[in-house]
């Protein structure tokens, strides 16, 4: 989605209110932002840097510790916030287009929640069976 100035591609995120868990709020963001609507898991998988603003106004560069959560998305809507335009991007086309006029720190950062994300979505130990037709029709699991 859009980050507010319109310039930038972001992921949801928001600041945490009192009477909700980090959790809450980060689906509440994803509803507002980019419309998704689903289930979130309750804890974080990954930290990032984010940066808001620009180093020649008076309050200059801030950077922010986000917490990122996975949502398994069922049902998109319109967003709450308009001017977002949510896209939905491959892991592979997204680092990239991400990456569009920020500087390399940060840039690297969002791609690192790109692999969190991907290493929890397929975890190397999983089990990835390769099945094998044999001629007398049973399927073969190499061990």
């Amino acid at each position: 989605m859009n980050t507010n100035g319109g310039s930038k591609w972001t992921f949801p995120k928001g600041t945490p209110e009192v009477r909700l868990s980090h959790s809450q709020a980060a689906e509440r963001e994803a509803l507002e932002e980019a419309g998704a609507v689903g289930i979130i898991e309750p804890r974080h998988f990954h930290l990032y840097l984010h940066s808001k603003g620009v180093f020649w106004q008076p309050k200059g560069v801030q950077e922010y510790v986000v917490k990122a959560f996975l949502m398994e998305v069922h049902q998109t809507r319109r967003p709450g916030e308009a001017m977002r335009n949510p896209t939905w991007l491959s892991a592979e086309e997204a680092p990239k287009v991400l990456a569009k006029d920020r500087e390399v720190k940060y840039a690297r950062e969002l791609q690192s929640v790109i692999d969190r994300a991907l290493e929890r979505l397929r975890p190397e130990k999983a089990f990835v069976a390769t099945y094998v037709q044999p001629r007398n029709g049973r399927i073969v699991i190499p061990s």
